[in-house]
């Protein structure tokens, strides 16, 4: 599941997330009609993390996705390889130790986590399978990865008018917030681009995670993919 991420370069598309880095928040409340948040805490709670637990928050941006884990007295560590990002979460949350990296080479030891998560990031990742692999290697042994990613609704009639919102309304909606539809453009082909729920689940048997399951949110809208690494 490799691909050059819609044939833009790493460094394109961290660009482009740095622009849109202060409205963010506010435009994933309104696109999703405030699901995000309903889905964020279901990712959290199917990471499951303990106190003093350690968990790598990947794609993290501003740090909205690694707050939860802080309040839970998780040692969280959000990553990201937007600059603009990092830098608009660092001044809302000062306290939490937020990491610039590309999640094919990430700056961690091996096994140093206890858990690594990603929510919305995965596949505007330039190679899905590395990062899979190195999501992998900075997991201890037994420990998991849950991943939250947008997906392919079940029904069909649903599947229609979601793939038309993706393509019509969603970047004006975007740009009308943001002033910036172009990325949202090339975000929402990100979406339609994706591999469904079975095939993300056998590309993490691929990189070697095992009892790979995955959940559907909000009518496949959205998958919650869970792994662990073999003990």
């Amino acid at each position: 599941m490799s691909r050059a991420s819609l044939d833009k370069q790493p460094s394109e598309v961290a660009s482009m997330f740095d622009g849109i880095a202060r409205r963010y928040d506010l435009t994933n409340d309104v696109l999703s009609l405030w699901q995000d948040r309903r889905w964020r805490r279901l990712t959290v709670d199917a990471v499951a993390a303990m106190p003093g637990e350690r968990v790598l928050d990947l794609a993290a941006g501003t740090g909205t996705s690694s707050e939860p884990f802080a309040a839970d007295a998780v040692e969280v560590v959000p990553c990201d390889f937007s600059v603009g990002m990092l830098a608009e979460g660092k001044a809302r949350r000062p306290d939490l130790p937020f990491v610039a990296g590309d999640a094919t080479a990430l700056p961690f030891a091996d096994a140093s986590f206890d858990a690594v998560t990603i929510s919305f990031g995965l596949r505007n990742v330039v190679d899905t399978d590395a990062a899979l692999r190195e999501m992998l290697r900075v997991v201890r042994p037994g420990g998991r990865v849950v991943i939250c990613e947008f997906s392919d609704p079940t029904w069909a009639p649903f599947r229609t008018v979601y793939t038309e919102y993706l393509v019509r309304a969603l970047p004006v909606v975007a740009g009308l917030i943001t002033k910036d539809a172009g990325s949202y453009e090339y975000l929402a082909e990100s979406i339609r681009a994706w591999p469904d729920q079975d095939g993300l689940a056998h590309a993490m048997l691929d990189a070697g995670w095992e009892r790979v399951a995955y959940r559907n949110l909000t009518g496949g809208v959205v998958a919650l993919h869970r792994g662990a690494r073999p003990a």
